[in-house]
């Protein structure tokens, strides 16, 4: 006969849960105070991880401290830091710790609300937070449940996007037949994050039908109006159907934002849906100053924006609002035997299974509410224009410097820039050379960007712990480092 353990195996255990949360919350407290010590681009090679850890999961439980030791001399090694300061790489992730304490309830509690019976304080508090987060945005009544339309809470832009798009598809097929799928299309510039093009194929409109259309130094890199006039004449007579238009308001390369209020109206006069991808500078336009780029907001049909970027929410939170849920509903909603109650069946509540893409969802309402509540609309706005700030700051440091020119005009906390060509070398190869001799140092990362077939660096200012202190220490790794390259070039 085997042998048996006289230990009895308790996975949720309130008093090791108490005990073993405490050691792990203290080692990341730990993490943040020494996250400056780390390259903040991870400098390791491709496959480092299975030289460093076992082949196969262990037979018998491991104790939480040999556990953390691996996570310290293996995990670490391979991550690049986002929360880090020096982090000026992708729009950021934000992290605070309201944030932290929203994910651990969050994550907690751990209730799946896939409909309202299944945890009504679940749909009620995504429910009215999405309507806060509206009001903080100053959309019109007809985006909010309490006028009639309403909102979710989604993983990410993509999903919002896919969701927009196959809720646009079916309206449009169900009217025009549902072989014409192959004639759909779908406009935007191209600035436009790929998210859509991905969204485009996954709902089964062809790539062909996507029209990415040109954008220019002249226009800021936005959509202009007169070229999707121009495109959507085009399609019409040569037999497509236009469907669908995203602007976006703070494009990922340089931080554009399209003419809302006039492609709105191009939308509305061609019965197109209009999106609004505002997953970066959203975040922005809850203070006074930088609304005005949401200025025809009402003419859309949706709008998504990601307080997880900006907002001090952490990894993962998407809004999105429509005017028309039903549209969504219409097109997302699974029925099956077990998911009947009488709730459901009187219409009279909220069941977010048919607002999105998978059945299950996590309770990330909770997270955003503890994250407005407790830091309130005076302090988000406050980091929000110190990010501004700090950006003016860096950006009036390359002004100063003859070397550098700003390639695009900042709108937020993104400042695009190049050394410029020298002694017969073209910018985009000095530039390259610049940004791997940044990242390669491990004190700073930053990331690249094209914009009317220019290459240039794209400074993104936004980790909640970077100060002023850091901004200058960047700019001077910058100057070291083109110094040396220019060197290099004269030789």
């Amino acid at each position: 006969m085997g042998s048996h353990s006289t230990t009895t195996f308790s996975p949720l255990d309130s008093n090791t849960f108490t005990d073993e949360s405490k050691i792990v919350i203290d080692f990341i407290a730990d993490y943040y105070k020494n996250i400056e010590k780390y390259p903040v681009r991870s400098q390791v090679q491709p496959g480092y991880l299975s030289a460093e850890l076992p082949q196969s999961a262990p037979y018998c439980p491991e104790s939480l401290k040999d556990i953390l030791k691996d996570v310290s001399n293996s995990i670490m090694p391979g991550l690049t830091h986002w929360q880090s300061p020096n982090f000026f790489a992708y729009f950021q992730a934000n992290a605070s710790n309201a944030g932290f304490l929203g994910e651990m309830l969050c994550s907690g509690l751990n209730i799946v609300g896939f409909n309202w019976i299944s945890s009504p304080a679940a749909t009620e508090l995504e429910s009215l937070v999405i309507d806060w987060m509206g009001k903080l945005l100053k959309l019109p009544p007809s985006f909010l449940f309490s006028g009639n339309g309403g909102g979710v809470l989604h993983g990410s832009t993509c999903e919002a996007v896919v969701c927009t798009l196959a809720a646009a598809r079916d309206k449009a097929l169900k009217r025009m037949g549902w072989d014409k799928i192959t004639k759909l299309v779908v406009y935007a510039s191209d600035q436009t994050h790929a998210t859509l093009f991905k969204g485009t194929k996954i709902v089964g409109i062809p790539s062909s039908n996507i029209r990415s259309l040109p954008t220019s130094f002249l226009s800021g890199f936005s959509l202009p109006p007169q070229t999707l006039q121009e495109a959507i004449e085009n399609d019409i007579k040569s037999g497509f159907y236009p469907l669908f238009l995203c602007a976006t308001v703070g494009t990922t390369a340089c931080g554009a934002v399209d003419p809302i209020r006039e492609l709105g109206e191009i939308a509305t006069k061609y019965n197109l849906w209009f999106h609004i991808d505002a997953a970066y500078a959203g975040s922005a336009c809850i203070c006074p100053e930088f609304r005005h780029y949401l200025d025809g907001v009402e003419l859309a049909d949706s709008i998504s924006m990601n307080p997880h970027k900006w907002l001090l929410t952490n990894m993962d939170c998407c809004c999105l609002w429509v005017k028309q849920p039903h549209s969504l509903i219409n097109s997302l909603a699974s029925d099956a035997e077990f998911l009947r109650n009488s709730a459901s069946e009187s219409n009279n509540v909220v069941d977010y299974k048919d607002w999105q893409i998978a059945l299950s969802r996590r309770f990330k309402a909770l997270k955003l509410w503890v994250v407005l509540r407790r830091h309130g609309l005076s302090n988000i706005m406050y980091h929000i224009r110190s990010d501004v700030n700090l950006a003016k700051r860096f950006e009036s440091l390359v002004g100063t410097d003859k070397r550098f020119e700003i390639v695009v005009p900042r709108r937020f906390a993104l400042v695009c820039f190049r050394l410029k060509p020298y002694n017969g070398i073209n910018g985009l190869e000095l530039n390259r050379r610049l940004l791997s001799a940044v990242n390669e140092s491990g004190r700073a990362f930053m990331t690249h960007g094209v914009a009317g077939e220019e290459y240039f660096i794209r400074c993104a200012i936004g980790s909640t712990l970077t100060e002023e202190r850091h901004v200058n220490e960047l700019w001077k790794l910058i100057q070291d480092k083109a110094q040396t390259i220019l060197a290099n070039a004269a030789t």
